[in-house]
């Protein structure tokens, strides 16, 4: 006889499959990762205050771009746990997209806050950070555009860009389990969705928008795909649209 699966534990304190190995990949790659400090330091990337990040989708293109000077590990760490950031809440970004963060810490402004007297360059600096790579990876993407509801500000200050970290926040498993295209499209078309109900009950900005094209033609672009490499209109079925009314007479 074979043996019955056994029931889940109402009491279970373990998360579920994918939230445990999508934490467990954040944690990886940012107390895991070494970054090269100009200053000869080895430090873990997480580590660092100020910074931009960006994520990337399932086929490695650039989604969302975004700076934070309260640590990366922590802010990252809430876009991708849902933990009630903007984007995530307004359905700009699906965690669920993500398949790999790029990093670009700022090491030289570590113990910088509001009171310090570098506290502006270190601002502008970061400002000027987020635009380049902003505008570099919006450029390199295949559909000229990332879910960026706002374009970040216009530089006022000349920077280098600076060595990044990029690496995989999933596992294999979770990547089987992910990014299957007719999971990716059911995916996208429920954020898309959540996006327009967003959109009709608000009163919302332009770049809000924005992104619900941007989505659209990701969408579109993802759909196209997927019916080429089954074949196309070349496997499109032929016969009576509806059944019944044929058998009806």
């Amino acid at each position: 006889m074979a043996k019955k699966p056994s029931a889940v534990d109402d009491a279970v304190k373990r998360p579920p499959l994918e939230t445990d190995e999508l934490r467990k990949g954040i944690r990886s790659f940012f107390h895991e990762t070494d970054y090269d400090d100009p200053s000869g330091i080895k430090k873990k990337v997480g580590s660092y205050t100020w910074g931009v990040y960006a994520f990337y989708d399932y086929d490695g293109e650039p989604i969302y771009v975004g700076q934070t000077k309260e640590k990366l590990s922590g802010r990252v760490g809430r876009h991708m746990t849902n933990q009630r950031t903007d984007a995530v809440a307004m359905s700009v970004l699906d965690p669920f997209e993500v398949a790999e963060i790029e990093v670009w810490p700022l090491p030289h402004f570590e113990g910088v806050n509001k009171k310090h007297p570098d506290f502006k360059m270190a601002k502008a600096t970061l400002d000027a950070l987020e635009h380049m790579v902003f505008t570099r990876l919006r450029s390199e993407s295949k559909f000229k555009a990332i879910l960026n509801e706002k374009d970040p500000p216009r530089p006022t200050v000349a920077i280098n860009e600076p060595p990044s970290v990029r690496g995989s926040i999933v596992s294999d498993t979770i990547r089987e389990l992910r990014s299957h295209p007719d999971t990716r499209l059911a995916r996208r078309a429920m954020i898309m969705s959540k996006l327009a109900q967003v959109i009709s009950e608000r009163e919302v900005k332009m770049g809000l928008r924005r992104v619900l094209v941007t989505q659209t033609k990701r969408l579109r672009w993802l759909a196209e795909r997927r019916f080429e490499s089954l074949g196309g209109e070349s496997e499109v079925e032929v016969g009576p649209e509806n059944d019944d009314e044929v058998e009806g007479g």
